[in-house]
């Protein structure tokens, strides 16, 4: 069964831009949209090469416990104008509650204006399983040992 996330729009929100949304039946990560403030929605936000910027999605959820949002950039985005997401993967936890805030920055060569309405990211819901950390006097041996970036060769 799917997990169902309650979300909740900010009061300046332009909610007619509808929840995140799953493109395609087989879609893994469903759309975000920027929501942007209504005194910027009309010009949108221009990013300047190598700028960053927190863009508002509009909205808080509330994710069942057990699992997690994930935040990825949108690969067309990425790929024709340069503009992706810091801090990605980005973590939403179940308790979080705050508004979901998206950072982008254009790592492309030319400004770009991102438009009010502009699916900016993508959201995937993930189980999460937490992890207990056992101190030992040391570890047990492996085919690798501590061979670190670039150790098992090229290819």
């Amino acid at each position: 069964m799917s997990p169902v996330l309650r979300l909740v729009w900010e009061v300046w929100a332009d909610a007619t831009l509808g929840p995140p949304q799953y493109a395609t039946e087989g879609a893994a990560g469903a759309d975000i949209r920027a929501n942007l403030p209504p005194e910027t929605r009309a010009a949108g936000l221009p990013l300047a090469p190598m700028q960053r910027a927190l863009l508002p999605a509009g909205f808080r959820i509330e994710i069942p416990s057990g699992f997690e949002v994930q935040i990825r950039p949108r690969s067309g985005l990425a790929l024709r104008h340069g503009i992706t997401l810091l801090n990605t993967p980005g973590t939403i936890d179940s308790d979080y509650r705050g508004p979901l805030g998206l950072l982008l920055v254009n790592l492309g060569p030319q400004p770009y204006v991102v438009g009010h309405g502009e699916r900016i990211a993508q959201m995937i819901v993930a189980p999460v399983l937490q992890a207990r950390f056992e101190r030992v006097d040391a570890l047990s041996p492996s085919i690798r040992g501590a061979g670190g970036f670039g150790s098992t060769g090229r290819g």
